[in-house]
């Protein structure tokens, strides 16, 4: 068994236009914005979300939303959500990025929220 949850909202953009994505969502959204620390390529927009992380990251592609889903056993989740028809386009550190049914990017991440927060909303898989 393992547990997943849905986590966190990425808005994903150019990085010559982070800066300025992260200040007009976080004007936007009426939250903060403040580098996450270690993660040079995250903002985090504070606030708000009801448990659920919001960040803008700077990548080298063009503009999307991405969401993420954490996990107690990365790979388990990843065989669980293939099976339901994503496939995986590419992994980074411990991170799988998956292709779902429709085109959108899902991330598969270790546990990245406050252990009783995941332990409260996570769902449980066999």
């Amino acid at each position: 068994m393992h547990r997943s949850r849905l986590s966190t909202l990425l808005i994903d953009t150019p990085t010559d236009q982070a800066a300025a994505s992260a200040a007009f969502w976080s004007a936007a959204l009426g939250v903060g914005a403040h580098p996450a620390p270690g993660e040079p390529q995250f903002t985090s927009l504070e606030g708000g979300f009801g448990g659920l992380v919001a960040a803008v990251q700077a990548v080298d592609d063009a503009p999307r939303y991405h969401l993420d889903v954490e996990t107690d056993d990365v790979e388990a989740e990843t065989a669980r959500l293939l099976a339901l028809g994503a496939v995986e386009v590419s992994r980074w550190l411990e991170c799988r990025t998956l292709r779902v049914p429709g085109g959108q990017l899902l991330c598969v991440i270790p546990v990245h929220s406050d252990p009783e927060t995941f332990a409260a909303l996570a769902q449980t898989w066999p």
